[in-house]
């Protein structure tokens, strides 16, 4: 059983755009029967909630978004394109949505089982490059919505233990509505990081 520290919640109750560069270099862990994957976060994307028309929680809390507006450090997921599940890790304080999209990552551990899970011919660096193959990767799916990251497995997320990476930042992918903002994320010059895609006819908010 993981402790919940005051500390890491304290980074996490902050508003998005603030918590997603911090994020870069955490691991996330998934514990399942088949055995653990973690991977280590290379990008993200940040979500403001209601003061952003490119979130879920634009319009306000749903049944679908719900989560978006509870305690910091828990798992927000949702099926894109009816194909993919796409995780969300909620930030800000309880009650006002706000929540980072985990874009891309490096699996630093049960690399044989993720490479099972996304094809035997996909690269190393492609296991979890993109929201919905770090989905497949860590087999994350709707049941996943609402859990805790802090309190234990079966998902454990951990801030890193050296010294803080070179992070980049950009403009968000595939939303077409608050592109200005530079709220993506990611570890410098990194393999793993995504293919930067203009969302000038994306329809849909990503998180």
């Amino acid at each position: 059983m993981q402790t919940l520290s005051p500390d890491l919640l304290a980074i996490l109750a902050q508003p998005a755009p603030l918590v997603a560069p911090a994020l870069i270099g955490w691991t996330l862990t998934h514990h399942t029967s088949d055995g653990a994957v973690t991977i280590e976060l290379t990008e993200v994307e940040a979500y403001a909630g209601e003061a952003d028309p490119a979130s879920h929680a634009w319009r306000g809390p749903t049944a679908r978004n719900s989560v978006m507006f509870g305690r910091a450090g828990r798992l927000y997921v949702y099926l894109s394109h009816g194909l993919h599940y796409c995780a969300n890790l909620v930030t800000g304080p309880e009650g006002e949505a706000s929540a980072v999209l985990l874009r891309a990552g490096r699996v630093v551990e049960g690399v044989d089982l993720a490479q099972r899970r996304r094809g035997e011919r996909v690269a190393l660096r492609s296991l979890a490059r993109g929201p919905g193959n770090l989905g497949q990767a860590l087999a994350l799916t709707r049941q996943h919505n609402g859990a805790d990251l802090l309190d234990g497995e079966p998902l454990v997320l951990r801030p890193p233990t050296g010294p803080p990476p070179a992070v980049s930042c950009g403009p968000r992918v595939g939303v077409s509505r608050a592109s200005e903002h530079p709220w993506r994320y990611w570890l410098t010059g990194d393999p793993t990081v995504s293919a930067y895609r203009r969302g000038r006819l994306a329809s849909e908010p990503v998180a």
